[in-house]
């Protein structure tokens, strides 16, 4: 018989304690660190025990796709970081996101969207609903009244992240969610740039938050997951059944390396923000760098926007190097520290040019409307220490510098 890891009531510890005790049970054996159940089914002692778990009338599990004992210790953890009713975990981030709207529409509903979104999450939008008849519309998703004028009677749940991928433009969510549910509709916020940290979309009036446990919820580059957090009552009426019988479910070997990694995020957040800030101050100062993107920044554009509802600028900086493509690529190629990658959230300092890679499949005029330029990288910034990662940024800067002297 499993027991809780602690007699108080976990909502009442602060966000570093949930991280390391939250939703964890314990088998007969008492173990320390949470057990790793690999198992795809389960027994029962009776066929009327199975018959009252099959009908929800007696707690326990039945199949590993539906639910499974270290998975549901990750969703358990996960809610409590995030103050969510519950959660339900995925196999990716873009299985949350996908199951996330898909769960809410039938053909004839339409579902609006900011226009800054991971090259993926615009595929499902553009391409994927309109092949079930969901209409979709896009907006700028800084600008308030764009979401008031896309709005229609069919509209049934509205879809954004915060900071954006790749610019970090920083989206009002409190203004939208008041607009959505206005029209009866819903409000999903992919929060995987601020992370459960650094901002709380449920709080500023979000029904669904969903993240790529792949980035900084796992933070070590090594499993792929995702999570859906919500109330109860939004996944009873979305995605339970949804979930249930499409099975996008996470395994649970990657469920126990995501409670693990749980137990660092804060202090790898607060590292690598306070990393990031002072690299953005860094590249803001260089003049091989035309313009820096950092949500932390006095410069900012949404910068009133982001001190309103995040704690932190976060851990990744956008910057545009001058000169392009061929400029971005040079700088990037020489750098020594830091590596070539469209992954984010890592340990490891990585460094994307979003143009050729996560955005490469948009036709260069959206590309230019969303501020995806060439010469525009994305820098997430990682543990190594921060003197370190300045050095690497201003030898390969200085590459730059000396090769136009050359010329």
């Amino acid at each position: 018989m499993s027991i809780p890891c602690t007699a108080r009531d976990p909502r009442s510890l602060r966000p570093a304690t949930r991280l390391v005790h939250g939703g964890s049970l314990r088998s007969q054996f008492l173990e320390t660190s949470e057990a790793l159940f690999l198992t795809q089914a389960y027994l029962y002692e009776k066929m009327e025990d199975a018959e009252a778990r099959f009908k929800g009338e007696a707690p326990g599990f039945t199949y590993s796709r539906y639910s499974n004992p270290t998975v549901a210790m990750f969703e358990k953890r996960m809610a409590l970081l995030e103050g969510a009713e519950t959660a339900r975990a995925t196999a990716s981030g873009m299985a949350a996101a996908t199951g996330a709207l898909l769960g809410q529409v039938k053909a004839g509903d339409h579902v609006v969207a900011s226009r800054a979104l991971f090259g993926s999450c615009l595929y499902v939008v553009e391409e994927v609903l309109p092949r079930f008849g969901v209409a979709a519309t896009l907006v700028e998703g800084s600008d308030l009244d764009a979401w008031r004028a896309a709005i229609r009677p069919e509209t049934k749940t509205a879809f954004l992240e915060s900071p954006t991928n790749p610019t970090l433009e920083v989206i009002d969510i409190a203004g939208v969610a008041e607009i959505v549910h206005a029209n009866g509709a819903t409000l999903v916020v992919d929060n995987v740039f601020a992370t459960p940290l650094a901002q709380h979309p449920l709080q500023l009036g979000a029904d669904c938050v969903v993240y790529s446990a792949t980035k900084h919820i796992d933070g070590q580059g090594r499993a792929l997951g995702g999570v859906i957090l919500a109330s109860q009552a939004f996944v009873d009426a979305h995605l339970h059944n949804f979930l249930r019988h499409t099975g996008p479910c996470l395994s649970p070997f990657n469920a126990w390396l995501m409670l693990k990694s749980l137990e660092t995020l804060s202090l790898r957040v607060a590292e690598q923000t306070r990393s990031a800030a002072k690299i953005a101050d860094y590249l803001a100062g260089h003049p091989r760098v035309a313009r820096v993107f950092y949500p932390g920044r006095a410069d900012h554009p949404q910068r009133a926007v982001a001190a309103k509802q995040m704690a932190t600028g976060g851990t990744l900086v956008a910057f545009d190097i001058a000169g392009g493509k061929p400029e971005a690529f040079a700088f990037a190629n020489a750098l020594t520290i830091i590596g070539i990658s469209n992954n984010l959230g890592d340990a490891k300092s990585l460094i994307t040019h979003p143009a050729t890679t996560t955005h490469q499949s948009l036709a260069p005029e959206r590309r230019a409307a969303l501020g995806i330029g060439p010469g525009l990288l994305r820098l997430s910034v990682g543990l190594e220490d921060v003197d370190d990662l300045i050095e690497d940024l201003d030898q390969a800067l200085s590459g730059l510098t000396a090769r136009h002297a050359a010329e």
